[in-house]
């Protein structure tokens, strides 16, 4: 029979062995990379492996069971019950710091100082006498804005994540290295509900005082990189820099270009364009400056990649240094199958920027001159391009839509709207209208040209229309990044306000007004009243603290509807 589980206790992989000699660093790396870490509460360690390079993290990795190689180099790694992130279970401690600062409610929930330094002690106690990977990193390619991180992972390969998609310094500025903030990286220790005020065993906790992150219970290695970007989130609209849940390219001419977007619409694969050059793909600052990455890597969706149409993200997955999330693969001739849905949809791909080849090594850009909010409209009603005045752009970076796809499991098939503030909800630590009010003042002042994106269902929603062709989203973003639609004739949508072009050349005309894609116009009717609903009752958390002309730009039904 088997015992009860005390707090804190581990009841999965805790039967792994300590790493054997063979495993460890050479003894010559380890004096190099010395390192205390007893301010953390980490007073007996085992070995600790400091700033090791992502050959060496990998060797320990697949020597301790951690991954497999795939054949073409890359390290498969399986996060088992936890294959996104923890959302119900990320808590802000609640403290002076904080108390007025942070936006709290459903997306901030707040913890106190107590129960964080109770679940830093059970951490801490746990790692006692385990082999832990260390690697200093920025935060932040902007040297002004950047900020001092030391993540502290209990397994190898979260610690050449953590290499993969933080910046790493040079060797001067190793040498003398001060954090400003320390991820605690623990996923095999569980949280207890009832002790923790979790809802699961997977915990993610952030404490702005204590300048620290404890991440425990989950192997999902997103949660890394998302909490360090809710705490620049947080720190930099004091000093006027606006934190973005975007990509972001650079043509040619220099026009620099900003992708909002939530999970699946779009904004790796279409700032991933082998014409344009890649500041970034997930986040990013807009300082007096212009635009800097936050990470030195990408974190890419990888389920039913396509070699034609994203072949820049393709061939990352076949290079050492990858490390490859939840991605199915054949044990004995170490073939991935990227169609594969075995362990989750979410199946990603973490790989140095470096491997892009037009990546801007920088990591730095100058001012947008376009902003593009994508959505996957998964009702078929929104157009597929649009260009927006700057007080709809405000509204619908305010609204933040996309649409998620129901499980067909049991034959579901029914669309659920989403609406995440400034696109990235979870990770702003702030009131949106914070962030709203830095860029409406940065579209201002540089004349931003704002577009409407929809990559999402095109003839009628999912299940009866189509997904919007890539190849008609590339021409609609070519012609809106080119300039070649400055001078062209636009129309007004009547539903939603914005001004639809008449003509794009490479797209059919019909294409670019959604009623008339439809068979049944009075099902687009019904559909776009059902999805105007949701607008409304979606912006209502904001409709009090907006201007009038931001809130002039809500979608609305005309009469005959």
């Amino acid at each position: 029979m088997r015992a009860v589980r005390r707090p804190g206790e581990v009841t999965e992989r805790d039967d792994r062995p300590p790493a054997s000699e063979a495993t460890r660093a050479t003894p010559e790396h380890d004096a190099a990379m010395a390192i205390d870490l007893a301010a953390l509460g980490l007073n007996r360690p085992g070995t600790v492996h400091h700033n090791l390079p992502a050959a060496v993290l990998i060797e320990h990795a697949v020597q301790r069971g951690e991954g497999k190689l795939a054949a073409h180099g890359a390290l498969v790694a399986i996060t088992g019950r936890y294959t996104g992130r923890s959302p119900d279970d990320k808590f802000i401690v609640r403290d002076d710091e904080t108390a007025q600062t942070v936006w709290w409610g459903k997306v901030n929930k707040a913890t106190d100082s107590e129960t964080f330094a109770r679940l830093h002690g059970r951490v801490s106690a746990y790692l006692q006498g385990r082999d832990l990977f260390v690697q200093d990193c920025y935060a932040g390619a902007d040297p002004t804005h950047r900020l001092r991180v030391r993540v502290v992972c209990e397994r190898a390969w979260h610690s050449a994540f953590a290499r993969n998609m933080f910046i790493q310094p040079d060797a001067d500025a190793l040498a003398d290295f001060e954090p400003e903030f320390t991820v605690l990286h623990a996923p095999g220790f569980k949280a207890v509900p009832a002790v923790d005020s979790t809802h699961s065993e997977a915990g993610i906790f952030v404490d702005f005082t204590r300048r620290m992150v404890l991440i425990c219970g989950t192997e999902y290695a997103g949660e890394v990189k998302k909490s360090i970007f809710t705490v620049l989130n947080y720190l930099l609209p004091a000093r006027g820099v606006l934190g973005m849940h975007c990509s972001a390219n650079v043509g040619d001419d220099g026009g620099v270009a900003v992708f909002f977007g939530l999970s699946g619409t779009g904004k790796t694969t279409l700032s991933a364009d082998p014409e344009r050059a890649l500041v970034g793909d997930d986040e990013h600052g807009w300082s007096d400056d212009g635009v800097f990455n936050f990470e030195g890597g990408c974190y890419a969706k990888v389920i039913r990649l396509d070699p034609e149409a994203e072949p820049v993200i393709f061939e990352t997955t076949r290079r050492f240094g990858t490390l490859l999330e939840n991605v199915e693969m054949d044990d004995a001739t170490r073939t991935l199958d990227l169609a594969s849905e075995r362990y989750t949809e979410n199946t990603r791909a973490s790989y140095d920027i470096s491997l892009v080849p037009n990546a801007v090594p920088s990591g730095r850009a100058g001012h947008p001159r376009d902003i593009v909010m994508l959505t996957c409209d998964a009702f078929g009603v929104l157009p597929p391009l649009s260009r927006m005045t700057a007080d709809q752009a405000m509204y619908h970076f305010l609204a933040g839509y996309t649409a998620k796809v129901a499980g067909t499991e049991r034959g579901v098939t029914e669309p659920t709207a989403a609406f995440s503030a400034c696109f990235g909800a979870p990770f702003m630590a702030r009131h949106p209208g914070v962030y709203a009010r830095i860029l409406g003042e940065r579209i201002a002042q540089h004349g931003v040209r704002c577009w409407l994106l929809n990559t999402g269902w095109t003839g009628g929603p999912y299940g009866t229309g189509k997904r919007m062709s890539i190849r008609y989203t590339r021409a609609l973003l070519r012609a809106a990044l080119s300039g070649e639609l400055n001078d062209a004739r636009f129309v007004p949508d009547p539903i939603f306000k914005v001004a639809v072009p008449a003509a794009v050349p490479g797209v059919p005309d019909e294409v670019l007004q959604p009623r008339r894609t439809w068979a049944d116009p009075a099902a687009y009717d019904a559909q776009a009243a059902m999805l105007v609903q949701r607008f409304h009752k979606a912006f209502a958390d904001f409709a009090d603290g907006v201007d009038a002309e931001v809130l002039a730009a809500q979608p609305e039904l005309p009469a005959l509807i």
